[in-house]
């Protein structure tokens, strides 16, 4: 068995939440055919010959972003795909990293995202051998610096829940790519860039000329909760600020879709940086420190909130 995972990211710096992270992920077994209608699904939107993206949703994209976002979702609701989105909530401000955490910031949040989003650990009932092909959008290294993030990916192998659940990342598995030439990148696309946009309360923004609203905006406005009212099909409890709950460590991976809002472990709260704080009184900052442990953001993970939501997967089948 095989899992195939692409990568995206969006906002390393967003007003209010940053660090955007994206994965899609598709069994071998179910590769060759979710491709395929993928692939068919686009042909019958006339769309082969752009690429699909959150940024171009106009006028003339929305009505066939609309009919791809039913198809992304009939897609999870089938468990045909998983979906997992990671970012950060700007209020929690690390405290304690050093120059090297700094500095290797991208890859150490991509190495949490891949850990434990997907909740792999838990995937792997019978036991057989589980290698993983991860195709990551415009790594945003080169040379030396590209090789090191690398490197430290390959680090989970050393993992013990990898080790105990048989699963495999072997060198020359991570394959950075151009999403213009893979059309799972691109649907992730239309979600991921979705979140940020509402997140990010970029569907307030207006013209400074006519201070009013962009069609455009509206928009994309208009898209993403036609998006949110699909993940709450899948997740009847979903905010969408926070990190899904679940009942059961192996609900990372049984879940479809999920969100991770990650914390570090020893922070200081600025509530300055909330969306109320900053429409109310823009100037004042309010720190408030968390942890007692010398833990870096990217040493410790907050646990994911644990709700009484169960999931049942569907029996029905997505046709083309």
């Amino acid at each position: 068995m095989t899992y195939y995972i692409w990568f995206d990211e969006s906002d390393k710096e967003g007003e209010f939440y940053s660090n955007f992270y994206g994965g899609i992920l598709i069994k071998s077994k179910d590769f060759g055919n979710v491709l395929q209608m993928m692939k068919y699904k686009v042909e019958e939107l006339e769309l082969t010959n752009e690429e699909i993206k959150w940024q171009k949703v106009n006028q003339y994209t929305y009505e066939k972003y609309c009919s791809l976002v039913d198809f992304i979702f009939d897609l999870l609701e089938n468990d045909l795909i998983k979906i997992r989105i990671f970012f950060r909530n700007n209020q929690y401000v690390p405290v304690g990293l050093t120059s090297e955490h700094k500095r290797n910031g991208f890859s150490f949040l991509y190495y949490q995202f891949i850990k434990h989003s997907f909740g792999l650990q838990y995937s792997n009932q019978t036991k057989e051998d589980i290698t993983l092909k991860l195709f990551i959008d415009d790594i945003p290294m080169k040379g030396p610096d590209k090789a090191k993030f690398e490197e430290y990916l390959y680090r989970l192998n050393n993992d013990s829940g990898f080790k105990e659940a048989k699963i495999k990342l072997r060198y020359g598995d991570i394959q950075e790519v151009n999403s213009k030439k893979h059309i799972p990148l691109q649907l992730m696309d239309l979600v991921l860039g979705s979140i940020c946009f509402r997140l990010n309360n970029k569907h307030k923004i207006k013209d400074p000329i006519t201070n009013k609203r962009g069609n455009r905006t509206k928009l994309k406005e208009l898209l993403f909760k036609r998006i949110s009212k699909r993940i709450r099909i899948l997740r009847p409890n979903f905010n969408i600020g926070e990190s899904t709950g679940i009942s059961y460590p192996s609900d990372r991976w049984d879940y479809p879709y999920s969100h991770w809002s990650f914390k570090p472990s020893n922070y200081n709260r600025d509530m300055n940086q909330s969306k109320g704080a900053k429409k109310d009184n823009p100037h004042t900052s309010t720190l408030v420190s968390y942890g007692q442990r010398s833990l870096s953001m990217y040493q410790g993970l907050s646990s994911w909130r644990k709700d009484k939501i169960k999931y049942s997967k569907t029996q029905n089948k997505v046709t083309i």
